[in-house]
């Protein structure tokens, strides 16, 4: 075979002057022969010496922050029956926790597109872990949870694993939204259907998939100075009153408002309510959810903090503290300490899910998961064009 020529082959040199030739016409060959070839680095591509991009350190306190909600709110859970304020703490905390660590998802998901490269992440960043820790909870269940009949199917997520299902599903179609001229209302429309339609089922948990799927679908059509007029001092400010006003009403509807409707797992029929009211709340959910989630951004350090290197291990936390909260209710431990349900009971448990959480959340506990998580796999994937 032969090898084609470099772009960084060196010119060939003029060929020597015959004695014979005459001084000037020497200076004239020299003159006539073409310089050696510049490589240009292509428009769009980032040259080999530039320096990787800096992360941002305001998303990754937003996505330590938020997970550290989720695990204090699923401790929350099993010591909130007696006690309306815990009740109503955990209907505002559920309120906005997820549709912001979604939207966070949806901003971080802009460009993605079906390349070979992007799609080998999503298989090994999402599939794959989806696969596994949904077999893991279903054995957990299983042998710790005194479930012997529980089945190990991937079609029926557990606990949080339906986030993974969520996650891809929302991934895959980003290039839709990315097309569509105004995908916010296509997508809050799809979110109201789905909430009036019990005829969608369990499999896949599709009613969380779609109920919340305008929350990544905004992230997807956000820019820097959403974020950066959310972090105004004003805006702190106003999240002051927005609060106190969402912890009275909050404790006015705790007895009165079935907790179906923040989960978003059922449609209204199921939830025994008039259809109708499905479409009704599942726009009110989205708007106290965007301007919840406006004042939780308005809070978010924008410096570097010591937890800030604990938001590129919030899939960890995620994942990992559903076990500790499952096992201990499996192991009875809320029902033993019944001292759990009261005030100071309810900080042990806060302190204590936010301490596991935050732990499960740093390097040493990134790197040993690597394996589920961020999974190689160069094996099972072709190599692109430009490697062969």
């Amino acid at each position: 075979m032969f090898q084609a020529p470099s772009v960084f082959q060196r010119a060939p040199l003029p060929p020597a002057p015959r004695e014979s030739e005459p001084r000037h016409e020497q200076t004239m060959t020299a003159t006539r022969t073409p310089p050696a070839p510049v490589p240009v680095t292509p428009p769009g591509t980032a040259s080999a010496a530039s320096p990787a991009r800096k992360r941002d350190p305001y998303f990754d306190n937003v996505k330590y922050l938020a997970i550290v909600l989720v695990a204090v709110a699923h401790a929350w859970e099993p010591v909130m029956d007696g006690s309306r304020a815990t009740r109503a703490l955990y209907l505002v905390v559920y309120t906005f926790h997820m549709p912001a660590f979604i939207l966070i998802s949806g901003y971080f998901s802009r460009s993605f597109d079906m390349t070979p490269a992007k799609v080998k992440r999503l298989v090994t960043g999402v599939a794959v872990p989806y696969v596994l820790f949904e077999t893991a909870y279903a054995l957990f269940k299983r042998y710790a949870g005194g479930s012997p009949d529980e089945p190990v199917s991937l079609l029926d997520p557990l606990f949080l694993t339906w986030f993974l299902v969520a996650l891809f599903v929302w991934r895959v179609t980003t290039p839709i939204w990315r097309t569509l001229r105004h995908p916010l209302p296509v997508a809050l429309a799809i979110a109201v259907l789905a909430s009036v339609s019990p005829d969608i089922g369990d499999d896949l948990d599709l009613q969380r998939v779609l109920q919340f799927l305008p929350f990544f679908v905004l992230g997807l059509i956000m820019k820097p100075a959403h974020f950066d007029l959310v972090r105004r001092r004003e805006a702190r400010l106003l999240s002051l009153p927005l609060f106190a006003g969402a912890l009275l009403f909050a404790y006015w509807a705790a007895p009165r408002m079935q907790l179906g409707w923040f989960y978003r797992s059922n449609s209204a029929q199921e939830l025994d309510a008039p259809w109708w009211s499905g479409a009704v709340m599942s726009l009110a959910m989205f708007g106290c959810a965007l301007v919840l989630t406006a004042g939780f951004l308005a809070w978010v350090p924008r410096r570097r903090m010591w937890f800030t290197v604990l938001g590129a291990g919030t899939i960890c936390g995620y994942l990992l503290h559903g076990f500790l909260i499952k096992g201990a209710g499996y192991a009875g431990l809320f029902d033993r300490y019944e001292w759990l349900a009261d005030p100071v009971g309810l900080v042990v448990v806060s302190v204590v899910a936010a301490g596991a959480v935050t732990l499960l959340c740093t390097p040493p506990v990134r790197r040993a998961l690597r394996f589920a998580t961020e999974p190689d796999m160069t094996w099972a994937f072709r190599r692109n064009a430009a490697e062969r």
